[in-house]
């Protein structure tokens, strides 16, 4: 895999954590498997932007890529049978054997491990032991979105890896906006006698039509009725955990109304009442009102005048 990270993503080399993480997750979107089904380009250009989000979003591989020691997979960027047949000539011809140059370097004998197993080959029978190890397997970063009511009261989805497979997942009850989920094993594959990386779900929520929330607490605005303002009664009111039945008093206008525990894992839920006046006013609603105000004038906006 020889293409360009920051090419796949579209941020410049000195691209900050933040554009990196930003640009990530908006390709992400457009290329995923479960909203490209039997799309392999967008399947193949996913895998490639796991990989390029993997290596940037880490400072070390990201420093290594830079200086050129790796590649976007992560591998070392050595032309192996040619530098091999360099290191093994130069070792024999060195002083003592016990310096030798390497790529316009010099490393001692006790850089050989380090190097052969950057290599990826083994030394065995060769008078300097086993070299075999491979590198270490990696993490790999996914984004998904989900319902706000599922973030609320938890859920499972099921999420496209990206060798294809599918693997379903638990959305802990309340989890918040960019809160990451660990799913240990299912990163890169184990090589030799290595585990295998693990996978990092980071979640995004929907905006809800009416819920808000912060922290445990919702927050939702209810319309109420002109009769309903003046006489108050009982009304259904929406939670995060279905219906629920909610005195309002007589005269309810602008007010907020706390329910409590209703909100996330213990949170409360704070109703604010918003007075819907009806689509159209008869002659008879316009009659009433009219008699009613004959001796019951008010005047709401006197501070507000009294202060100009």
């Amino acid at each position: 895999m020889a293409q360009n990270p920051y090419d796949l993503l579209g941020i410049s080399k000195d691209a900050t954590e933040a554009d990196i993480k930003s640009a990530y997750r908006k390709l992400a979107k457009r290329y995923h498997p479960d909203l490209n089904p039997g799309n392999k380009e967008a399947d193949s250009k996913f895998k490639e932007l796991n990989a390029a989000n993997d290596l940037l979003s880490d400072p070390a591989k990201r420093a290594a890529f830079d200086r050129g020691e790796i590649d976007m997979s992560g591998q070392p960027q050595y032309q192996q049978q040619s530098q091999q047949q360099q290191t093994y000539r130069d070792f024999a011809e060195g002083p003592q054997g016990n310096r030798y140059h390497f790529s316009g370097g010099d490393f001692d004998l006790s850089d050989l491990e380090g190097l052969f197993s950057g290599l990826g080959g083994g030394m065995r029978g060769q008078g300097f032991g086993n070299f075999g190890q491979r590198p270490p397997s990696s993490d790999i970063h996914y984004a998904i979105e989900i319902d706000f009511l599922e973030a609320a009261r938890g859920a499972k989805k099921r999420i496209t890896m990206p060798d294809g497979k599918t693997l379903d997942i638990n959305i802990p009850v309340g989890i918040e906006e960019g809160q990451q989920l660990r799913l240990k094993g299912h990163g890169q594959p184990a090589v030799g006698n290595r585990a295998a990386g693990d996978a990092y779900v980071e979640i995004h929520i929907r905006p809800h039509a009416f819920f808000a929330r912060s922290g445990k607490d919702i927050t939702a605005e209810v319309p109420i009725t002109l009769q309903e303002s003046i006489l108050g009664g009982k009304i259904k009111v929406p939670t995060v955990h279905g219906l629920v039945e909610m005195t309002i008093p007589k005269g309810a206008n602008a007010m907020t109304l706390r329910l409590k525990g209703k909100g996330i894992k213990g949170g409360d839920q704070y109703v604010k009442l918003k007075l819907v006046m009806p689509k159209e006013i008869d002659a008879e609603l316009e009659e009433a009102i009219r008699t009613w105000s004959k001796g019951h004038d008010y005047h709401p906006r006197q501070s507000m005048e009294a202060s100009i």
